[in-house]
């Protein structure tokens, strides 16, 4: 189901959940991107011990869309955080990394191939 919100409305509503917390003083780039680390472990801990066939299960079922949403979420509100306290716009970012990924990856160089682009010969 879509949201009604556009991502600047997310992105101000984080900024105001923080604010209105007197969080700035804790969301210092460190403390931010450790933050983002421990809510990705959360992330792969959901998965951690399941086997191929088990994760397409369990990520089929409610629960599993519920509890992979949620860690999904908690870790993009910390990198989100971190770009607004770096003055980093996070949609430019990604469409910077986007567009190098495009020269990096050549789908002539890399369709088929999981090797870095790096390595392609």
């Amino acid at each position: 189901m879509p949201s009604d919100h556009s991502f600047a409305d997310v992105e101000n509503q984080i900024s105001e959940f923080s604010r209105e917390r007197n969080w700035d003083k804790f969301h210092q780039p460190k403390n931010l991107i450790l933050a983002a680390m421990g809510e990705l472990g959360e992330l792969a801990e959901i998965l951690q011990w399941k086997n191929d066939s088990e994760v397409i299960d369990y990520l089929s079922t409610d629960e599993g869309q519920e509890r992979i949403k949620e860690e999904i979420a908690d870790v993009a509100i910390y990198l989100i955080r971190l770009c607004q306290t770096q003055n980093i716009d996070f949609l430019e970012a990604l469409n910077d990394k986007l567009i190098k990924n495009e020269r990096n990856y050549p789908v002539e160089k890399s369709k088929d191939n999981s090797s870095k682009y790096t390595e392609f010969k």
